[in-house]
């Protein structure tokens, strides 16, 4: 391992950082309300930090390897989860304090609709738009992790997408990946976020609320400017809008780049994991508002479709906009929708959950063995489309899937250490861990009231969640720190 390259880059980064500090900066000298100080301190210390991790390994060229990988992804998360915080913490605005700012900064990173903050409608333009910022940020680096690290480093089977992303493929040699399909996809992602920013002033969303709301939109992050988040604009057109982009923020990144480099849609309707999650958000859809309409939560069919699509694509994509409070819906509404957030969105995307892909081929799996029961020595293949499925990505999956599961278990016991009842407790993890934001109980509108031990079980669940369980638990074993 090269600790000095890997130092290197972090300090690069971490200067890149600060360097993000200037937007909220400018939208602060033109609304003139306030924060300016916070972000040019938070600058200021970021580039200094970062600039004292680069001097001493500046010189240092080397190739970097899949140990040094795995490394720079968690700290990469965590550094920026505390830098993140330092706007928060310098503010005067609103005073918070350390774990609530932690809180804050890592919801906004790893794109979770976990808020601490009240009162957003009184905050300065220049804090509401960093928080929107932070969630657009870390959805870039979640489809960079998922499509150009992941498949290489072999998470969770995601080598099922090795050599099907846009970028050069150098197994041992990750940097050229890295870099050539940042490139390609923050550009397609700044693309579609321009196009939501102008549906949603098309609608009648005002500027400001239109380009930071299509921040935490495409990046299925769901932090809102105002404490209502979209039932503060009542508007069906605004809804719409919302939904395609929710929608389309939880599908595979390297399918809107072939879609647009084909300038045709088939790259859409080849894949087996966009029908998947195309057929499983309709059938929600379906089954959320026939429910709405039975129940009498809505008096007319349209108008439970429209609540009812609104929060089954919100959940499904992780994004937890809040279009209805779906926790005081009657029945198993609610918990049908924390269950669908252990699914979420499609690898490659922005999305959190344990990913349709996964889902897909585990069922597929399920299916092999009972035919293997009724004809033991049948040779059954798992495919995926077209291609049959090594041993080697279905066994990655299935460790996947006991680490997700044995993981939720000990941070719901932290979590109800901490003194949560079993129903926050249970909904905070799920919605952390899948990173989609809104639960049950105590934790259905704000994470404000939790006590401060089960705010950090919190944080840690979202990291975990957005580096994908394994890339965390690699770091906890001897054998990687060996030479």
């Amino acid at each position: 391992m090269h600790l000095l390259l890997v130092q290197r880059i972090l300090g690069l980064v971490i200067a890149a950082f600060g360097v993000t500090m200037l937007p909220p900066v400018l939208v602060g000298v033109y609304y003139g309300d306030g924060s300016i100080g916070a972000f040019l301190s938070t600058a200021a210390v970021l580039c200094g930090f970062g600039a004292l991790l680069w001097y001493p390994a500046r010189r240092i060229d080397r190739d970097l390897r899949l140990r040094d990988g795995f490394l720079i992804v968690a700290l990469f998360w965590a550094l920026l989860g505390l830098g993140g915080a330092l706007p928060f913490l310098f503010g005067t605005e609103q005073k918070m304090s350390f774990t609530d700012a932690v809180f804050e900064s890592v919801a906004g990173v790893t794109t979770t609709n976990a808020s601490v903050m009240l009162g957003l409608d009184r905050l300065p333009h220049a804090l509401l738009w960093y928080r929107q910022q932070l969630q657009w940020l870390g959805g870039i680096g979640a489809i960079v992790l998922a499509v150009a690290l992941f498949p290489i480093l072999g998470i969770g089977g995601m080598q099922l997408y090795r050599g099907d992303s846009p970028g050069s493929v150098k197994e041992e040699k990750l940097a050229p990946r890295i870099t050539e399909t940042a490139r390609t996809l923050s550009g397609i992602y700044l693309l579609i976020t321009v196009g939501c920013a102008i549906a949603y002033a098309a609608a009648g969303m005002p500027m400001f609320d239109a380009v930071a709301h299509a921040f935490s939109t495409v990046s299925t992050g769901g932090f809102s400017t105002h404490d209502g988040g979209f039932t503060y604009f009542h508007s069906v057109s605004i809804d719409t809008v919302a939904m395609l982009f929710m929608f389309l923020g939880g599908v595979n990144f390297a399918l809107h780049f072939l879609s647009w480099r084909r300038r045709d849609s088939s790259a859409y309707l080849s894949d087996p994991q966009f029908s998947g999650y195309l057929i499983l958000t309709l059938a929600l859809v379906a089954v959320v508002s026939i429910e709405l309409y039975r129940d009498g939560i809505y008096a007319s069919p349209m108008e439970a479709l429209h609540h009812g699509a609104f929060v089954a694509i919100s959940m499904q994509s992780t994004t937890g906009y809040l279009g209805a409070p779906f926790a005081t819906w009657p029945g198993m509404l609610p918990m049908l929708l924390m269950l669908v957030t252990f699914v979420g969105g499609c690898a490659g995307s922005t999305g959190g959950g344990m990913k349709v892909i996964r889902w897909q081929l585990v069922l597929k799996q399920a299916r092999r063995e009972l035919m293997r029961l009724v004809h033991p020595k049948a040779i059954v293949a798992v495919k995926f489309g077209d291609k049959a499925v090594a041993g080697r990505v279905l066994a990655a999956i299935t460790g996947f899937f006991a680490m997700y599961l044995v993981l939720f278990g000990f941070l719901l016991l932290l979590m109800m250490a901490a003194g949560t009842d079993q129903i926050t407790a249970w909904s905070a993890v799920a919605a952390c861990i899948n990173n989609a934001g809104p639960g049950l109980g105590a934790v259905a509108a704000t994470y404000a009231h939790l006590p401060e031990a089960a705010k950090w079980v919190a944080i840690a669940a979202m990291l975990i969640g957005r580096l994908e369980i394994f890339t965390v638990a690699v770091l906890f074993m001897p054998a990687f720190w060996r030479h």
